[in-house]
């Protein structure tokens, strides 16, 4: 299933506007939802890990909407690799193994035909 192309610019939270050193204000910043695509649920993009509580902090979004969450991990793991699943427990659509990045997979669709850059290379011709 291809990834949630949905975008969301969040300005920084108005506390740490506050902290910031006169004259340089934080910028707002692009978060990208990493739910499979066509989800019901908010959007929602993965800000920091928080080991201490073994979860991660999540922004979630819905229109003009925003919000901190702190979630813990889906404990769900892939059968065929052994990887758990990178999004939060509970999270709508599919687990992140079976999430296509749609500009990632276009990167590797377009560099299908160039050679492996670890493969080994052909000596030169004599006099090259």
């Amino acid at each position: 299933m291809k990834q949630c192309t949905a975008v969301a610019l969040l300005p920084p939270p108005d506390h740490v506007v506050r902290l910031a050193a006169p004259g340089n204000p934080p910028q707002a910043g692009y978060v990208l939802c990493e739910l499979g695509e066509a989800h019901e649920d908010d959007h929602a993009c993965l800000l920091w890990e928080d080991d201490a509580n073994r979860e991660a902090v999540w922004v979630r979004w819905s229109g003009g909407r925003a919000r901190l969450a702190g979630l813990a991990w889906c404990p769900a793991t892939d059968a065929r690799s052994g990887d758990a699943c990178g999004l939060f427990a509970g999270h709508p659509s599919v687990h992140d193994w079976d999430v296509v990045d749609p500009t990632m997979a276009a990167l590797d669709a377009y560099a299908g035909g160039w050679p492996d850059p670890a493969a080994p290379r052909p000596d030169p011709p004599d006099g090259a």
